[in-house]
């Protein structure tokens, strides 16, 4: 099966070069555009979950030999959940690639936390049927070896506590939190939400729903702030 330069071009992004293009394609069609013709990613989507969660608790098992499981658990959630895989799939520039149909696009679904989340764990059940588990494992701890890295309590638990203690800890007051834009229809908006802190620092992000902006901004402004402190 033949695929366009867009989808060549995101096999050297992802770094792994399918056998069978046609499993690509369906990991990165939405419902919205599939049909009689064309399978959607959901149950890829099913099947990545789980290769994806059994490659990070593996990972953070022999990691650390001496965490208990209430120690191993918030760390594979902070890894797993939505906001993560939508931020690697965001690095990968997967919306870019996503098949949707007109009403997605117009609603901004190449933006979706959920939509890119989704399709990022269809991509990797799409590896995983192309070449087998090991080389699945291989891509996901490639794309995550960097949160793995700097993995540590602070990263388990909420974003937006853990930038509260952070500015709290140094004399200031609450972050605040604004929304500043929203697009797309009254059933599917797209939130933009800023984070400010008293010294001035701010960041923004988008997300389908406002928490979810709380979270990746206060998230990004987190990191932000650690890159700065290094």
């Amino acid at each position: 099966m033949k695929i366009g330069a867009d989808l060549q071009a995101f096999q050297v992004k992802l770094g792994h070069r399918f056998n069978d293009p046609g499993l690509l394609l369906r990991a990165l069609t939405h419902a919205s555009i599939s049909g009689i013709t064309r399978a959607s990613n959901e149950r890829l989507e099913f099947l990545g979950d789980r290769v994806l969660a059994l490659t990070m608790a593996e990972a953070l098992f022999k990691a650390d030999g001496k965490a208990s499981e209430g120690q191993l658990a918030p760390r594979l959630n902070a890894l797993v959940r939505l906001e993560t895989c939508a931020e690697i799939a965001r690095e990968l520039d997967l919306g870019e690639v996503l098949k949707l149909g007109r009403s997605e696009m117009i609603s901004g679904g190449r933006r979706k936390d959920a939509l890119l989340g989704d399709a990022l764990e269809a991509v990797i059940a799409a590896v995983y049927l192309d070449a087998g588990f090991e080389t699945a494992q291989a891509l996901v701890l490639r794309l995550w070896q960097s949160r793995l890295e700097r993995l540590a309590d602070s990263d388990a638990r909420d974003a937006k506590s853990v930038l509260q203690e952070w500015a709290q800890g140094r004399g200031m007051g609450v972050p605040v939190y604004e929304e500043t834009g929203r697009t797309g229809p009254d059933h599917q908006p797209v939130f933009t939400v800023r984070v400010r802190l008293d010294n001035g620092e701010t960041w923004e992000a988008t997300a389908n729903t406002k928490r979810a902006a709380e979270q990746l901004a206060a998230r990004a402004l987190l990191d932000h702030l650690g890159d700065k402190d290094g």
